[in-house]
């Protein structure tokens, strides 16, 4: 039997097995937040999905149809466990691209490990994301990968920029009490510490708060006179901080450093020019910058000409073809056979070669630290 022949047959078999002649599509779920806040991110995260899924009906890579499906996650982790269930429970579904956000991954990976279904995550970055997999109550085997350096890498690189780069000795920490963002700033101190540095105080802020002018104007009067503020969080809050802090004065040289949740052209959009300037990490290499990536850049382009590329969606493409390259390898679209291929990727891309370590992590550690310029609405690399 040739390999597409094996392929065809196992497609056919897994349809009938599911939904009947009417369903003979194998889907890839591209499960994260398409609405709120972060919904611009998952919509472009779920654009690079169904590209590279078009680019492998169009070669006729597999001889049956495959399907980007769509599942709103809402950035909510208890919307991202119902989102899981329903996912698992669709046998035409053969693996998983998401979720975006930690706090959403960490519990809906639970879920995907009892079916099991294989999750690749092109942007959750806490470790403990594929370090639960190690847990005594972890029920199925390990289903989790990702296709992005974790927070204690990126944490670490921004501490080590805010110290050599920059030459800040003391910093003030702030975070958005989240599993991605605590662990980053957490990462963050451990490192910045560690260089000796100082974190003259700590704070935590909730998520859809407006208001940070008293806790900015602390900052401010600290009488350890810090130098910068590192913030684990998101693009709203950051947006927002950004604005009050130039507000009270807080500007160059005083640093405002974050991650790659607040990397994203939404800041601008909170911030306006008061963005200028801030620091931003970024784990990889931005598209615009990869020669490996310049297909994809141009194709995106071609496909949606109206919509504003993401910074994470190369990686939503990769893990897509790293889910497909998989499935071939395996022979068909079967879940278990999938999740074994995965763990033998050695996937050349647009990332360059992604090989997943042990816990399902990517062993590259490359982090690139940006600058916003608002002018321009761009984020520039700082060498």
């Amino acid at each position: 039997m040739t390999f597409r022949k094996a392929l065809a047959v196992a497609a056919v078999a897994l349809a009938a097995a599911a939904c009947g002649p009417k369903e003979k599509a194998i889907k890839i779920a591209v499960a994260v937040p398409l609405t709120g806040d972060m919904g611009t991110e998952g919509q472009g995260l779920r654009r690079a999905v169904e590209l590279a899924v078009e680019e492998a009906n169009a070669a006729k890579r597999f001889p049956f149809k495959l399907v980007a499906a769509p599942y709103d996650d809402r950035a909510d982790p208890k919307e991202a466990v119902n989102v899981a269930n329903l996912i698992t429970s669709d046998p035409n579904v053969i693996a998983v691209v998401g979720h975006y956000n930690s706090g959403c991954a960490t519990p809906a990976a639970k879920v995907y490990a009892r079916a099991p279904v294989a999750m690749v995550s092109p942007a959750a970055t806490n470790p403990e994301v594929t370090a639960q997999q190690d847990s005594k109550d972890w029920m199925g085997p390990r289903v989790v990968f990702r296709v992005v350096p974790t927070d204690d890498v990126q944490g670490s690189y921004a501490a080590m920029f805010a110290a050599k780069k920059l030459g800040k000795k003391r910093m003030a920490l702030l975070h958005d009490k989240s599993p991605y963002g605590q662990g980053l700033a957490e990462e963050f101190k451990k490192g910045f510490v560690a260089g000796g540095g100082k974190i003259v105080s700590e704070d935590g802020i909730s998520v859809g708060d407006k208001d940070f002018k008293a806790l900015l104007t602390k900052i401010k009067s600290d009488p350890s006179k810090p130098e910068g503020v590192y913030f684990g969080g998101l693009y709203t809050e950051a947006g927002l901080l950004l604005k009050q802090m130039r507000e009270l004065g807080l500007k160059d040289p005083f640093a405002f450093i974050s991650g790659d949740g607040s990397m994203t052209f939404g800041l601008f959009d909170v911030a306006g020019d008061a963005a200028d300037g801030a620091y931003l990490s970024i784990v990889g290499v931005p598209a615009d910058e990869l020669p490996s990536a310049k297909k994809f850049v141009d194709d995106y382009k071609a496909r949606f000409p109206n919509d504003e590329r993401k910074p994470f969606d190369h990686f939503g493409y990769e893990a897509a073809n790293i889910i497909m390259a998989a499935m071939e390898r395996a022979g068909g679209p079967d879940r278990a056979k999938v999740i074994e291929e995965l763990r033998k990727t050695k996937h050349e891309g647009v990332l360059g070669t992604t090989v997943f370590d042990g816990k399902g992590d990517t062993t590259s550690k490359i982090v690139t630290m940006t600058r916003a310029v608002a002018k321009k609405r761009a984020f520039d690399s700082v060498r």
